[in-house]
């Protein structure tokens, strides 16, 4: 298949890029050449700003695809201009929004892809509803031959999942666990979450590609394993051989007094925080072969043998960590006052 990716570097499509020219298909990145140097040689790189509609006609003249898949479209806009570039051109077009959208907290805590879309706290997920709505627009109207995918959490080797960290990562969340430093959990932490390796996630997307059985239609790809929160922290702190201090805070609580660069109300309240386990049902009688292998205790230990050995990626963030003990001090002062 002839395939163009609209990104191709990034945490979820990096995997589906490796595996794709693998596998000697003709593929095609757009983007504005960042990671070059990661792209396997067989890829044709088209390096262009998404953004700039004429270049990008341009760039690609009157090439025509059987796939095109956007990675890095967050707003109804730029779901128009996608329209505008491909309608025509392509087999298929296939949109990535996300888990987020999802209602929180659901009627049943088992999502699927008829669950409903709302978010009252995240404006992220209430523009990606809105190019999903776009979307399935042009497919009733026009015929335009859109699939949505919905990921929730899905992770790489180059960073380390985490519910509560600041906007540079979660490195400063590992360097308070490995200095002994308690580390902030949502709630009690008990509630369930998903984690999802990107090659996994990456089979389950390339078996809807050219797939007759996918256009019109969403599909959520994650995982099979639902851990809480607790477990997570702790498969992190078996995986750096340290013991983990979780201190736990109302996700209401972090919300409202997080800094605004933070975003935990969207992050918790809108998704994180709530439990949610999802169903792949529809995914799986679509892409019969679709089968997670990596559980997160695996996944994470591969997260953290990458990043103690490209120190690069160990990003400091002491504002962040100044701010938990701020929490943990404020939750302490208040617990005390109330003893006798």
């Amino acid at each position: 298949m002839r395939i163009l990716m609209i990104g191709g570097t990034g945490t979820i499509s990096s995997a589906i890029t490796r595996q794709l020219a693998a596998a000697g298909h003709d593929l095609w990145l757009l983007n504005r050449g960042n990671r070059s140097n990661e792209v396997p040689a067989n890829v044709k790189q088209v390096i262009a700003d998404i953004n700039d509609e004429e270049k990008v006609r341009q760039s690609l003249g009157d090439t025509q695809f059987d796939a095109v898949c956007e990675f890095i479209g967050f707003l109804p806009s730029q779901v128009e201009r996608d329209i505008r570039l491909f309608e025509g051109r392509t087999r298929q077009y296939v949109y990535i929004s996300s888990a987020s959208a999802y209602g929180k907290p659901a009627r049943n805590h088992v999502i699927t892809e008829g669950t409903t879309l709302a978010n009252p706290y995240w404006q992220y997920s209430r523009d990606k509803i809105a190019c999903e709505e776009l979307l399935l627009k042009a497919y009733r109207e026009k015929g335009f031959p859109m699939t949505i995918v919905r990921p929730s959490h899905t992770y790489c080797e180059r960073g380390v999942p985490v519910s509560v960290h600041g906007p540079k990562g979660s490195w400063q969340v590992l360097k308070r666990m490995m200095e002994g430093k308690p580390v902030l959990v949502n709630g009690d932490g008990s509630s369930l979450w998903t984690l999802t390796w990107n090659e996994d996630f990456a089979q389950g997307f390339i078996g809807l590609l050219g797939n007759p059985k996918a256009i019109g239609e969403a599909f959520q790809i994650m995982s099979d394993e639902s851990l809480t929160w607790n477990q997570i922290y702790e498969c992190v702190g078996q995986a750096l051989g340290v013991e983990v201090h979780p201190y736990h805070v109302a996700s209401s609580f972090l919300a409202a007094v997080c800094p605004p660069e933070y975003d935990l109300l969207g992050n918790l309240l809108g998704d994180k925080s709530v439990t949610v386990v999802f169903d792949c049902t529809k995914l799986k009688r679509a892409v019969p072969g679709f089968r997670p292998t990596v559980r997160f205790d695996e996944g994470v230990r591969r997260c953290v043998s990458y990043l103690l050995s490209h120190p690069e990626l160990q990003v400091e963030d002491p504002e962040f960590d100044a701010w938990c003990d701020r929490v943990i001090e404020a939750q302490e002062t208040a617990k005390n006052s109330f003893r006798v």
